[in-house]
């Protein structure tokens, strides 16, 4: 019939209209007044969307729109490659304390922390060796805008950076910073150096002060491990910059002391055919087609320049010892401070002015390098040592005798124990007021073969060690010169005197009486600065467990 919808249409209608039917939670179509409900939402999240992207496009047109004023005063330089050289003048964080105030200054530092203060201000720590500082970029109609703001903000935590910036007085002292009486208002800031990863632990955590965690135990604590893991970061807050700064000092001032008096700095070889200490303590390598040994130290060559009529030699160089000694101050690897001298009358010509020579290291080290000591004392709290003009002197018995009526049993003839010797050094400290000195005439059977034997009481020998905080920091004695004498001790020994022919042999066209010792370099900054462990004074540590890096 005209008019009337074809069957094929109407069930077509029929399903529209139940595919467009809208179930509620229960599988029941919705009713009238909940669908006028769900209508009224959509149409609400429609006005809310299309709000929301007229919002950011009217952003993008505003910020498409804006002009970085600043734009020239920020960013990431290219890599240098030593293009130009435009002789700037720089100056150091730790200078800036000196600076004036108002004045114009170029500093080149990493980025340690950046903290934002809102969209406009944001304060960075910037750190130089053994220096901090507080820098600010606060937003300006001139020269700061707020994308440089946002820079600075996403700087990378140790990044280096350059910035030119204005000296201010803060309203306080910047505790925070070694550099705490001014601050930096910076005026331009470039990326020279972007760290590209992310550092595995932050400096604030590795360089906070060790009373803080007695405080606060939830505070974060790098252990020593994770540090020597991480050693390149390690090795940069400003508290490793300072141990590794005083490190080179005792060298220089060993150094210093010892060239007044015309000693002569050697190198000895570091391959040798036959163990120095004559024990079987030593590396042995592949050598071609023989085996070699790693020295155990410079002895047999300082003697053997003795022999030479050098007269007085030192050196510096690592020495090597294959103890499987894991303990706080024991390492496999470390750099010996060593010397050698010729007396006249008596080997205590040669203990007493290697306690001279310490006197002079302690006090050079308060004198020249006090920033650097209170940067450790920042991290690591410890009282300064305290030594006499005059060193005390023990002798081996006399340090028995003091043990024992302590009531710690200690035989005669054997060496002290590490407890016992740090018990040593309580009662020293207590009795004679000093924290530095020697133990004189050791047992003979405890030193190697080459200590001459006290010749009123052989059972005893010409031989002491140093100490500071009852630690040994230095072992040495009168050698035995005479090579009949020599050959004798190297038998009873039990070693075969053929082996080191060389080194006897150096004796047999007369050498005049000397004597000397070996200084642990680490364990004298360890002991000065109380660090705890020998660890913390070595570049990179090598001990039985440790390798790399």
């Amino acid at each position: 019939m005209d008019g009337e919808i074809p069957v094929e249409a109407k069930i077509e209608i029929i399903t529209e209209e139940l595919e467009n039917v809208i179930l509620g939670p229960d599988g029941e179509p919705l009713s009238k007044k909940a669908l006028k409900k769900l209508e009224k939402e959509r149409e609400k999240e429609r006005k809310k969307q299309e709000r929301a992207a007229e919002l950011a496009a009217e952003k993008a047109a505003r910020e498409a729109n804006s002009v970085d004023y600043a734009k020239d005063n920020y960013g990431k330089l290219e890599m240098n490659q030593s293009s130009s050289w435009e002789s700037t003048k720089y100056t150091t964080v730790k200078d800036l304390e000196n600076s004036e105030v108002g004045s114009i200054v170029t500093v080149v530092a990493r980025v340690q922390t950046s903290r934002p203060t809102g969209a406009k201000m944001c304060f960075l720590v910037l750190r130089e060796g053994t220096s901090t500082v507080q820098a600010l970029v606060s937003v300006n109609s001139d020269t700061i805008s707020k994308q440089m703001v946002k820079f600075a903000d996403n700087i990378s935590a140790e990044s280096l950076v350059r910035v030119t910036a204005v000296i201010v007085k803060p309203d306080e002292i910047v505790k925070s910073c070694t550099v705490g009486n001014v601050e930096l208002h910076i005026h331009t800031l470039f990326i020279t150096s972007e760290a590209t990863s992310r550092i595995p632990f932050s400096m604030e955590d590795a360089t906070r002060p060790e009373t803080e965690y007695a405080k606060d135990p939830l505070l974060v604590k790098v252990n020593l491990d994770t540090r020597l893991d991480n050693r390149v970061i390690d090795l940069r807050t400003i508290t490793n910059n300072a141990i590794f700064r005083l490190q080179a000092a005792v060298c220089k001032l060993f150094r210093e002391f010892l060239d007044t008096r015309d000693f002569v700095e050697i190198h000895s070889p570091k391959i040798i055919s036959a163990a120095s200490e004559g024990g079987a303590n030593v590396f042995q390598v592949t050598y071609f087609k023989r085996f070699a040994y790693l020295a155990q130290s410079p002895q047999f060559y300082k003697q053997m320049c003795i022999s030479s009529d050098f007269g007085a030699v030192y050196e510096i160089a690592p020495v090597f010892r294959a103890e499987d000694s894991n303990t706080h101050r024991h390492m496999t690897e470390y750099i010996g401070l060593d010397l050698e001298m010729s007396f006249k009358e008596h080997y205590h010509e040669v203990m007493f002015m290697i306690a001279e020579l310490f006197i002079f290291i302690f006090k050079e080290l308060e004198k020249r390098y006090a920033h650097e000591i209170s940067i450790v004392q920042r991290q690591y709290p410890f009282e300064p040592i305290r030594y006499s003009e005059k060193p005390l002197r023990l002798e081996f018995k006399d340090a028995v005798a003091l043990l024992r009526e302590a009531g710690i049993e200690v035989d005669d003839y054997e060496d002290l124990s590490t407890a016992n010797e740090r018990i040593l050094g309580s009662l020293v400290s207590e009795k004679y007021g000093t924290d530095f000195y020697m133990l004189d005439k050791f047992p003979t059977k405890i030193r190697p073969f080459y200590t001459m034997p006290d010749k009123e009481n052989p059972l005893y020998s010409n031989s002491y060690d140093f100490f500071i905080r009852g630690e040994e920091i230095m072992s040495g004695a009168q050698r035995v010169h005479d090579a009949e004498f020599l050959e004798t001790r190297i038998r009873e020994c039990g070693i075969d005197p053929i082996t080191m022919s060389d080194y006897v042999n150096a004796f047999k066209y007369g050498c005049p009486p000397h004597a000397g010792g070996g200084v642990g370099l680490e364990r004298v900054i360890m002991l000065y600065l109380n660090l705890g462990n020998i660890r913390r004074a070595s570049l990179f540590p090598r001990d039985p467990k440790r390798l790399d890096p």
